[in-house]
């Protein structure tokens, strides 16, 4: 497990009319700030991948569908760099996954729908605080295929 990364059990609450799916409240021990909520969608077997904050704290959370998120602690000086971390999110595992700034970090979109992946950010979107490499980045060296056992 990468050091900082968080993965928090989220509660559902379903009855014959559908559910509610908590995410995150400024009472939750890992809540730190809010800046923004945003949905990120991806159709199956589409990467959106790598993306490194700098300054942000990324709360994740796949709302609809299935997603498979990977992260590589590219922090210099960090007790767990170079160290690949990979989470199976969404309607079979519904967590919220808390990257701190500093993680390369991508998700792929797997199954038969469309995948609807929150981030609550801790701040709001800037540009130019993030740094973005391509999903074949030879630094990381991270297989996006499917993987066959």
């Amino acid at each position: 497990m990468i050091e900082g990364v968080k993965i928090v059990p989220l509660r559902q609450i379903v009855d014959e009319r559908g559910k509610i799916m908590h995410m995150m409240k400024a009472t939750d021990p890992h809540f730190t700030t809010f800046g923004e909520i945003y949905f990120s969608c991806a159709w199956p077997g589409t990467v959106k991948a790598w993306h490194i904050h700098q300054s942000m704290t990324v709360n994740n959370a796949v709302i609809s569908g299935r997603a498979k998120l990977v992260m590589y602690d590219a922090r210099e000086g960090s007790p767990t760099k170079g160290v690949l971390q990979e989470v199976f999110m969404g309607e079979d595992n519904y967590v919220l996954v808390q990257i701190p700034p500093g993680i390369a970090n991508g998700y792929k979109a797997y199954g038969d729908k469309l995948v609807v992946l929150a981030n609550c950010a801790s701040e709001p979107h800037d540009p130019d605080e993030m740094k973005r490499l391509s999903p074949f980045d030879e630094n990381i060296g991270y297989d996006w295929s499917l993987q066959h056992g």
